[in-house]
């Protein structure tokens, strides 16, 4: 609980704020009206008086009525954590992709609360075309929020197919895809600019980058990755902030290979490695091959430590993105995980199981597709975690196999 407020109270400082105070209360559970004890809110909301305090933050979701009761009580502005982190990502958003992200995840936030900033007012009264008594106000504001939902959701499916058209043209150049991902302020950016030359905006500042980068990165082995890097995690992550910026997170769902990138020096560095897989298993990345990279070890003040924790991956490594400590170590294993990224396989797929032909258009690489008689023949190139998958489907003659044999020897050369 300490160091969730500690991460609230830096929140609240990169969204511009000064914290002044924090209190804490014991409760089996929340109450349903004002989530604290209502003692409890009267002593706060005094101290809020007493100290000249314009906003208080709660460290968890609350609901609209919530918000309303405790506005009362407060007499100041109510934020909740997930307000808070929409606010920052509203200021750091740059793109328009990133910025029609935040303003989904806003409206969807806002709509159950819109009666609260529409109490005061009445009906309308009815006229010519507009008989009995009308709309409120607030039906009409819902109205106008639910239509910019549809606007914005319709611009983000264009943008999601423009991605795919994107990701397509990189399969083509057969380069494996590497994602970075992990908990926000870890060093993700610092990375990527280290390997890649690149120029990611790097700030010691939580959630300093949200628009993904993607640069091209040459391992010793002269093979060629595309290395792309991601918003950052955080514990408590709103949902519909994980909904909205879908697009986004599908370059993680699409990679051959993810770089978690842990903050070594953090005491809490086991607790935001579980964050950071609860939210890859929500938008459906789990299983994949993942290289663990401890990085901010030039931090660190017990090297055992880190050793142990290292020794609880099968791959690890640990880093300094910073100084440029342990790259050489890292260049290595993903030459070694990524040599082979892509399996090449024949498959004949019934036509009824359209669902499979789908998901290889998806996640692999099709070279070519036919349909003869009752099933499609595939040839293509797929991860060697997803051969389980489509093995019903394998093609199991003598030549195909030859060719499956000879395939990875004609793309390594």
């Amino acid at each position: 609980m300490d160091d969730s407020l500690c991460e609230l109270a830096e929140l609240a400082k990169t969204a511009g704020g000064q914290v002044v105070g924090e209190g804490t209360q014991k409760l089996e559970a929340p109450l349903a009206s004002t989530f604290i004890g209502s003692g409890k809110a009267e002593e706060f909301a005094e101290f809020c008086r007493r100290s000249d305090v314009d906003t208080v933050v709660f460290d968890d979701e609350l609901s609209p009525a919530q918000s309303r009761n405790l506005e009362r009580v407060f007499e100041c502005k109510i934020l909740d954590r997930t307000a808070l982190i929409l606010d920052i990502f509203a200021q750091r958003a740059r793109t328009r992709e990133g910025k029609l992200q935040v303003e989904l995840a806003q409206l969807q936030h806002l709509l159950p609360r819109l009666t609260r900033y529409w109490s005061h007012l009445s009906r309308q009264k009815g006229g010519i075309g507009m008989r009995g008594e009308g709309e409120t106000q607030l039906e009409t504001d819902r109205r106008r929020v639910q239509e910019r939902i549809d606007t914005i959701c319709d611009a983000l499916q264009a943008v999601r197919r423009q991605r795919d058209t994107q990701r397509q043209g990189r399969k083509r150049s057969l380069w494996p895809l590497a994602s970075i991902v992990g908990y926000t302020n870890a060093g993700k950016s610092t990375l990527l600019n280290r390997l890649t030359k690149a120029s990611v905006v790097v700030e010691d500042k939580l959630f300093a980058t949200l628009d993904p980068t993607t640069r091209r990165l040459r391992l010793p082995t002269n093979q060629n990755v595309l290395l792309s890097d991601t918003v950052g995690f955080i514990r408590k992550l709103p949902h519909r902030l994980v909904e909205a910026f879908k697009a986004t997170l599908e370059e993680v769902i699409q990679a051959d290979l993810l770089l978690h990138v842990v903050d070594a020096s953090h005491p809490e560095a086991d607790e935001r490695i579980a964050a950071v897989n609860g939210v890859l298993a929500e938008i459906g990345a789990q299983g994949k091959p993942t290289l663990m990279v401890f990085n901010k070890i030039d931090c660190l003040d017990n090297a055992d430590a880190l050793a142990k924790r290292v020794e609880q991956y099968s791959n690890a490594v640990s880093i300094s993105a910073a100084t440029g400590a342990g790259m050489d170590g890292l260049l290595s294993e993903l030459s070694s995980l990524l040599r082979p990224a892509r399996q090449f396989v024949e498959l004949a797929v019934p036509h009824g199981a359209s669902a499979a032909i789908a998901r290889l258009h998806s996640v692999g690489q099709v070279l070519e597709c036919r349909y003869e008689g009752a099933c499609a023949r595939i040839k293509a190139r797929i991860p060697p975690y997803l051969h389980s998958e489509f093995e019903p489907f394998l093609v199991r003659d003598e030549s195909s196999r030859r060719r499956t044999d000879t395939a990875p020897m004609r793309q390594q050369s």
